[in-house]
């Protein structure tokens, strides 16, 4: 018959040499901690001490929205454009918005051409149909057709130009209430 191994020390001698070993193991030398507080101290003049507290993110919820040509409005922010809202806006509780642009042709550029910006974190814009002729701050003059996109920074002065009889566009807009800003030339 095999004799079991105890995983006990043979003496005390023997475990107060192994406790010690695992009380050494756990202690930081002051070497050590010093350092550590000197790179902590370092990263901190730097700002990158500690990460920032996340915020809560709003609740939000799924939207869904079909094509429905009764649900292309009027809303007064631009007198030749019905708008369709997608409902982003209330599903993200107010993260971001997005809406189809129908713009009404013929394109008079008296009422169209105002150089304006909009105060914004992010604005995408996606043409669905037909083709829309932009400027904007830095880029000039560019003419956009169905299945392009641009994105606009924050507060880019820009103005339409020109466009179809048939336009339309996806336009995503973060946060979904804004301000727009007219500026006279």
């Amino acid at each position: 018959m095999a004799k079991k191994k105890s995983k006990k020390p043979a003496s005390r001698a023997a475990a107060k040499s192994s406790a010690a070993k695992t009380s050494a193991r756990k202690k930081s030398s002051p070497r050590k901690t010093a350092a550590k507080s000197t790179a902590r101290r370092k990263l901190a003049s730097k700002g990158r001490a500690a990460p920032a507290p996340k915020r809560a993110r709003p609740k939000q919820r799924v939207a869904i929205s079909h094509h429905r040509d009764e649900d292309f409005k009027a809303d007064g922010l631009r007198t030749y454009a019905k708008y369709r809202d997608l409902g982003v806006a209330e599903a993200s509780s107010g993260v971001a918005r997005a809406h189809v642009i129908r713009l009404m042709g013929p394109c008079d550029p008296d009422v169209v051409s105002k150089l304006h910006f909009h105060d914004v974190d992010f604005q995408m814009v996606y043409v669905l149909k037909g083709w829309v002729k932009t400027y904007m701050e830095g880029v000039g003059e560019t003419t956009f057709r169905e299945g392009s996109s641009w994105t606009q920074p924050p507060r880019i002065k820009h103005l339409i130009m020109d466009y179809s009889d048939d336009v339309e566009l996806l336009e995503v807009i973060l946060p979904a209430d804004f301000k727009t800003v007219e500026l006279t030339v």
